[in-house]
């Protein structure tokens, strides 16, 4: 009991899912060494299995996401029609960018480009230039961030704010695949998702958690503050999961709302001082020729699995773009539910214009800002930013750049509150959205909950960081590595579920569909019906009265339902002779 209230969560739902999680975070902290070994051959397997599995799937998700948005469904309203959308253009995307990939953007900006640059994919020839090595870097990159990104999470999305606010339905990844199954996703079916999206999410952000205070501490290295230690990254997660506590008491409609919109001017000004402090006409070109690389590659990049390269493909794929797939589907619950829930009043099309190429366009940006201005840095500026071992430091990748920038100290201040504050909204969004699944729907669930999931969330990536720093030595980035497979594994499940939403949405959108038609025609040959008899009944009257030496005249038309369908009408006439009637 919470005072005299009864805490509302969903049993089926949420004791298997803390049961799961806790269970996962006590291998961690008793044998990580273990468990590390084990998620190493799990990972192994799921990578050399199901990587072609996630490539194919992860490009229907992208053809589904056109389908839907410029076919005859775009028109659907995600609530009741001629709804108003709840929160205004600005407030919406901002938090659905912060909570879909903020903390992601500000640890890899740098450092994935710069990655793909010195180790590019097997099977790059031989003689590459360093010029085409470097766009071949940018293109990539824009694969893993772009349109297959956010598609995956408009799947998930879309299909939760139609059951929500078109249907009336709870907050639940259950009812996505109503159409579907129909009952049955009230039982264990339904319960079982909902299990499989606690999980997901806290995985998903628990790997972005830790990639962000292992950054976050690197940051202090560079301001002479503190080095970053073990009990140093612990710290940080406990202080910013208590900010994102304080910010999940403030509500929805306050802290999430607010943090974001803050969060997209600072990254907004940030980015901005690094493009005018650096090399903004190089930026500026490279930002233009790498979407058109990337869109007149797309297909191939989309379907690349590098066959012929053997162990060297596979490790690479599973480095970068299975891990992507994976952590994008395992995020999806988290982000797909949010966004949802914020997108009361706005149609099919909308929706995915708004989530899909928007948030694409700012990220291709972001990229070209910080990755372009680390390879020009690389190729015709200081270097150091690949070491004598020919490997990136990911984590201090960013801060390398900034130092090389006028006015680095005050742009590293700014970057650092830049991800205190993605980490907390997405920790915030993540504790809400758990929250809502594991109470069974509720749109504005108990605070005392939400503040259970967050600790929870934070608890998940400070035990996985201490435990694969205690099994992998000294170097504090190798929890990261634990956090990063169960991301890829968790996804793996989860990836049927959201080919069966697929279906059971365009089930849906189709009978909808066909229902407004039936609606439409019916409509039609009523006004027709109208139109017609108005035109017969004039013709009528018109065609009698002058033989009737202007009678009074009185013309019905009565249905004849027992007669053939030919003739549903039937004309009487009436003329009026001092008070009677022939």
């Amino acid at each position: 009991m919470v005072g005299q209230r009864k805490i509302p969560w969903k049993t089926a739902v949420a004791v298997p899912s803390a049961v799961i999680v806790l269970g996962f975070v006590g291998l961690a902290a008793l044998a990580p060494r273990w468990l590390s070994n084990l998620l190493e051959a799990a990972n192994t397997s799921v990578v050399n299995g199901l990587g072609w599995y996630y490539s194919l799937i992860v490009a229907g998700f992208v053809a589904f996401a056109l389908l839907v948005a410029f076919g005859p469904y775009g028109n659907i309203t995600l609530g009741p029609d001629d709804e108003p959308p709840a929160y205004s253009l600005v407030s919406w995307f901002a938090m659905l960018f912060a909570a879909g990939m903020g903390i992601g953007l500000v640890f890899w900006g740098v450092a994935e480009p710069m990655n793909h640059y010195a180790t590019p994919p097997p099977g790059t020839p031989d003689g590459t230039s360093d010029a085409a090595k470097a766009q071949d870097a940018m293109t990539t990159s824009f694969l893993h961030w772009g349109l297959s990104a956010w598609a995956v999470y408009i799947v998930v999305g879309l299909a939760i704010a139609y059951t929500v606010h078109r249907k009336g339905r709870k907050v639940s990844l259950r009812w996505a695949l109503e159409p579907l199954f129909g009952r049955r996703v009230r039982g264990w079916l339904g319960d079982v998702v909902d299990v499989f999206a606690i999980v997901g999410t806290l995985f998903g952000v628990a790997a972005s958690l830790g990639f962000g205070a292992s950054q976050f501490t690197s940051g202090l290295e560079y301001l002479g503050i503190l080095k970053p230690e073990l009990w140093v990254l612990l710290i940080v997660i406990a202080v910013i999961t208590s900010l994102a506590t304080c910010s999940v008491l403030s509500g929805l409609d306050r802290g999430i709302k607010w943090l974001s919109n803050a969060n997209l001017l600072l990254a907004a000004v940030l980015a901005l001082a690094v493009l005018l402090l650096g090399q903004p006409l190089f930026v500026l070109r490279e930002f233009v020729q790498t979407i058109g690389d990337y869109l007149s590659n797309f297909v191939h990049l989309s379907f690349r699995t590098l066959p012929f390269q053997g162990e060297a493909g596979e490790s690479w794929l599973g480095t970068w773009t299975t891990y992507y797939w994976g952590w994008w589907i395992s995020w999806s619950p988290f982000v797909g539910i949010f966004i949802a829930r914020i997108s009361k009043g706005r149609t099919v099309r909308e929706f995915v214009a708004g989530v899909l190429a928007v948030p694409t366009l700012v990220t291709f940006l972001w990229f070209s800002i910080m990755g372009g201005t680390a390879l020009w840095q690389q190729l015709h500026g200081a270097g150091g930013l690949i070491g004598s071992d020919g490997k990136v430091d990911d984590v201090k990748a960013l801060f390398q750049v900034l130092e090389h920038i006028p006015a680095s100290s005050v742009l590293i201040v700014g970057f650092l509150i830049l991800l205190v504050i993605f980490f907390v909204t997405s920790a915030d969004s993540a504790a809400f959205v758990v929250d809502m699944v594991a109470t069974g729907g509720e749109q504005d669930p108990p605070v005392l909950t939400r503040v259970t999931w967050a600790v929870l969330g934070g608890g998940i990536a400070a035990v996985l960081l201490w435990g694969g720093a205690i099994s992998g030595g000294e170097n504090l980035t190798a929890g990261l590595k634990a956090l990063q497979i169960m991301t890829i594994l968790a996804a793996a499940p989860f990836s049927v579920v959201m080919v069966l939403a697929c279906l059971a949405t365009l089930r849906a959108f189709s009978n909808e569909h066909r229902q407004r038609l039936r609606l439409e025609n019916r409509v039609l040959r009523r006004e027709m019906t109208e139109h017609v008899m108005d035109k017969v009944t004039e013709h009528v009257k018109e065609s009698v009265a002058e033989h009737l030496d202007g009678q009074e005249i009185t013309v019905s038309e009565e249905s004849a339902s027992g007669e053939s369908k030919r003739r549903p009408f039937r004309i009487q006439l009436s003329r009026h002779r001092n008070h009677t009637s022939e």
